[in-house]
């Protein structure tokens, strides 16, 4: 459940919230001066691959533009983060597991599988706490224990304290899950200013840092750190020059944390997933180019979090991946991407 944070952690987030709406309305003032063409994804006849189980929703996606930092509630389309397909079997009984950016998207899919495997989970979010709640909602309905902590994972002070916070309420710390992320595209170099560059690598690669540092004293043999990644970082994204880069370092910062903690018996991975159905897009993109996302992968549609979600229960338990560490694990909806 919610906890009640201390009044400089619920202003920080504010502050930054604010930061990245400042943000997105500069570049939402750049695009509305240029003139877009209509670029449309492979020309395709089939219909777009189908999910587990189901049919997944295809481009035309609805032609929505969010509010930074993004609320899911607020989505014309939700995202899919239930997986009524996937069937718990205690993959990680009796863990316990902090998820930041688990308000919503892949966050919260992750988290509702952790919970239906068996684990204890807390949540690092933002300012979304509308959202916060619901996933602390579903964690309960699948029989687990939830806390949820609203934060800036880029203050290394914060994130002492959410760990701390974890580890009083249930504990131990088991698995980490660094997710929270911050994303606005830029047309060029020249539009991608300082302010922006650092917020984005403070977010994105400072706060995975700032976690697993705070982290570390608290894992031991047979635990696990999951990153998580992009395809941005690799193969890069020509309107996304500071986000590939972050991501490009996250699978570098994976790799050599695999190596540095191997002989604590600590494992460190990574997933990169392709284009994910996640408020973190419409909350970046103009409705034009949002209508179309992720139509031009190989499957023809964005990924649901649902479908991204069972390679964090893969990653992160010991029964299924005990002698893997140091990967990235591209999941892009399209052949040939790899690591």
């Amino acid at each position: 459940m919610p906890r009640k944070n201390s009044p400089d952690d619920a202003d920080a987030a504010q502050r930054t919230a604010r930061k990245q709406q400042q943000l997105q309305a500069q570049q939402d003032g750049a695009d509305a001066e240029k003139k877009h063409g209509s670029k449309t994804g492979k020309d395709r006849q089939a219909k777009p691959a189908p999910g587990p189980g189901r049919e997944e929703p295809a481009p035309p996606l609805p032609r929505q533009h969010l509010t930074k930092p993004g609320n899911q509630h607020e989505m014309e389309l939700q995202p899919r983060t239930d997986a009524p397909a996937y069937e718990g079997s205690g993959k990680l009984r009796g863990k316990v597991a902090l998820i930041t950016g688990g308000d919503s998207g892949i966050g919260r899919a992750v988290a509702v599988l952790f919970a239906r495997e068996g684990a204890d989970v807390a949540i690092v979010y933002l300012n979304e706490h509308e959202d916060a709640k619901e996933t602390c909602r579903l964690i309960e309905a699948e029989g687990g224990r939830s806390l949820a902590l609203s934060g800036d994972v880029k203050d290394a002070a914060f994130c002492q304290r959410a760990v701390q916070q974890v580890v009083d309420r249930f504990g131990k710390l088991q698995v980490l899950v660094n997710n929270a992320a911050f994303q606005e595209h830029a047309a060029s170099l020249e539009e991608l200013s300082e302010e922006r560059f650092d917020q984005t690598f403070r977010t994105n690669i400072y706060g995975y840092f700032h976690m697993a540092k705070a982290a570390m004293p608290h894992l031991g043999r047979g635990d696990a750190i999951v990153n998580t990644g992009s395809v941005t970082g690799l193969r890069g994204s020509k309107k996304l020059l500071d986000y590939s880069a972050t991501k490009g370092a996250i699978h570098a910062f994976t790799k050599a944390l695999a190596q540095n903690v191997a002989d604590k018996g600590i494992r460190v991975n990574a997933v990169a997933p392709g284009p994910v159905w996640t408020p973190l897009n419409p909350a970046d993109q103009p409705p034009e180019d949002i209508a179309k996302f992720g139509a031009d992968t190989d499957l023809g549609r964005p990924a649901q979090p649902e479908e991204i979600a069972p390679a964090y229960v893969f990653l992160a338990a010991p029964s299924c991946s005990s002698y893997i560490t140091g990967i990235v694990l591209p999941i892009t909806g399209s052949a040939g991407d790899g690591a």
